[in-house]
């Protein structure tokens, strides 16, 4: 059995991540800029693209192990793309190992970008519980004495203030 098939379930995944990584480009200018009903949009259409790898990945190990099981290969759990790799011809060995380079390039790539945009949001966030606590002022937490003696509570009512 040749690995083609394997190839073409790679190269899908391939251009799924490459496609996952152009969305996390997006989504770094959309935080800068703020927009929020963008960046849902933006959120949904990854949440689809992780819906497809997964189901590529899946496909990937279906592939993998077809191809390992024809080649009289023993494997436990899911197999890997090195171990296609490893019991391949060298052509094939060629093509897979090219895929699987370019696979962990994209891969590493979103992942920097991933941490990227997750700063920038923590960062926007933290922006953001600024602004209010300036514009909220806190109550002051402690009791204080009144001109005439009285003592306020931290609520701003006395004590004693309840309905008969």
């Amino acid at each position: 059995m040749s690995a083609t098939a394997l190839m073409i379930t790679l190269e899908k995944l391939y251009k799924l991540h490459k496609s996952l990584f152009d969305l996390s480009m997006d989504k770094t200018d959309v935080i800068k800029k703020g927009d929020m009903s963008e960046l849902d949009r933006v959120l949904k259409d990854e949440q689809k693209h992780l819906t497809a790898i997964n189901t590529v990945e899946a496909e990937r190990q279906r592939e993998s192990s077809h191809y390992l099981q024809s080649r009289g290969v023993p494997f436990n759990g899911a197999p890997t793309i090195s171990q296609c790799i490893e019991h391949s011809s060298p052509q094939d060995q060629e093509t897979l190992a090219h895929w699987q380079q370019k696979l962990v390039g994209i891969i590493g790539e979103l992942k920097v970008r991933n941490e990227l945009n997750q700063k920038l949001v923590y960062q926007s966030l933290q922006f953001v519980n600024m602004n209010l606590s300036m514009t909220q002022p806190q109550p002051d937490q402690s009791t204080y004495s009144r001109p005439n003696g009285e003592k306020k509570s931290p609520t701003g009512r006395s004590m004693f203030d309840s309905k008969a």
